[in-house]
């Protein structure tokens, strides 16, 4: 992401709940990779967040793939690979719920600190204050939003991408069990 910087504290923001209540009005799932439709559609039933922009990663690694192509990677390939990256980006709420949720989002790096990364976007954060990014990128990539790699690597990243996700599907389903027992 070619903003990305550090993640940056929760703000007083007073437009949180009519830009959530705008931005769950045009959530098109029809426009999200199919991999992560029911995560997204998960994550807008949490009232301490919203979703900005979603990928679930794409690789292309031969002439005249389509870009947003969700095959996994042959297990055998001669040549670099172009990685699209994984990444979610979320508003939070300036609340107890929100700055517990930015708290576990910032374990999610943890899985592979060098190809995982937590933080803020200036260009999401200039539309929506406390805006984070979690990304699935070769670290000395981090600010570019696709990255050519050697094929092992590539294989690499889609595994941790792949554990990225359940992870993040892990922490949403933990935090809608504790929505539901309010």
């Amino acid at each position: 992401m070619k903003t990305f910087t550090e993640p940056r504290e929760l703000v007083e923001d007073p437009r949180y709940t009519q830009n959530r209540r705008e931005a769950l009005k045009v959530l098109d799932l029809g426009v999200i990779d199919p991999p992560i439709v029911k995560l997204i559609e998960g994550f807008s039933l949490l009232p301490q967040c919203f979703t900005l922009q979603s990928c679930y990663g794409h690789f292309l690694y031969a002439p005249g793939q389509d870009p947003h192509n969700l095959e996994r990677l042959p297990s055998i390939h001669e040549g670099p690979v172009t990685y699209r990256i994984a990444y979610i980006a979320l508003c939070l709420e300036n609340s107890p719920r929100g700055g517990s949720l930015r708290e576990s989002l910032e374990h999610i790096p943890a899985i592979d600190p060098g190809y995982v990364q937590f933080g803020s976007a200036r260009w999401f954060w200039a539309r929506h204050r406390n805006t984070y990014a979690l990304q699935v990128e070769p670290s000395r990539f981090m600010t570019e939003d696709e990255a050519i790699v050697e094929h092992a690597e590539a294989l690499h990243i889609e595994q941790v991408r792949d554990i990225f996700f359940i992870k993040l599907g892990e922490l949403l389903e933990r935090d809608l069990g504790e929505l539901r027992r309010e």
